[in-house]
């Protein structure tokens, strides 16, 4: 747990994703198979750090029925826990298609994701009846982790696309500058009028001015 939590920060989000998966199956006994979910708008989704080609398929289902225990997690509850597939009324439409498939038991973790993404650390069994309290413990832990990766993630995508739209309005000023003998003052004035006048995002109003600055 310790390893994890030092190296959330240093390394790529989808190695992390895949140490924390892996730590599942290996500290909870019983683990056959874990992913994580997330889940956009849209009936997007996306699985990620999945130990097994079966994941993709168990989140497909979820996804087309609108019912399963990665997206109530996800979506609604901390801890969703199923003891045994073949006798789960909360999921009509899922439970048959996962027992066609051999799977028997789930535990699935709310990852608290930001933005309008939501996420489950999920993790299924073989076998019925498999978990206790020590090991939804284990699994709230190992969604913390795989939660702060996540955000530690998407905000260094931000930053880095807040660096590049200042770097492109900060080019625009210097064309702008140049072209019409102004200040960057004036410049930056000019850039924010034409984009409130044609209802075009600063950015794209800059970058038209660095696309065109030879004409």
């Amino acid at each position: 747990m310790a390893e994890l939590a030092r190296v959330v920060a240093l390394r790529k989000v989808d190695d992390v994703l895949a140490d924390v998966t892996a730590t599942a199956k290996e500290l909870i006994p019983g683990v056959d198979l874990a992913g994580v979910l997330l889940v956009g708008k849209a009936n997007s989704f996306e699985t990620l750090a999945p130990t097994s080609e079966l994941m993709f398929r168990l989140d497909e289902l979820q996804i087309r029925f609108g019912e399963g225990p990665c997206l109530e997690a996800a979506l609604d509850e901390i801890v969703v826990r199923i003891d045994d597939f073949r006798d789960e009324p909360r999921f009509p439409n899922y439970a048959p298609e996962v027992v066609k498939l051999g799977v028997r038991s789930a535990l699935s973790f709310k990852l608290y994701t930001a933005d309008r993404t939501a996420g489950a650390l999920n993790l299924f069994g073989y076998e019925p009846k498999l978990w206790d309290s020590e090991a939804e413990s284990i699994g709230m832990i190992l969604a913390a982790h795989a939660a702060a990766a996540i955000l530690a993630s998407r905000e260094g995508e931000q930053l880095q696309s807040a660096l590049s739209t200042r770097d492109r309005i900060g080019q625009a000023k210097g064309i702008i500058m140049e072209r019409f003998k102004i200040d960057d003052v004036r410049a930056f004035a000019m850039l924010r009028q034409l984009s409130q006048d044609t209802n075009t995002k600063l950015t794209d109003v800059a970058q038209r001015v660095i696309d065109t600055r030879g004409e």
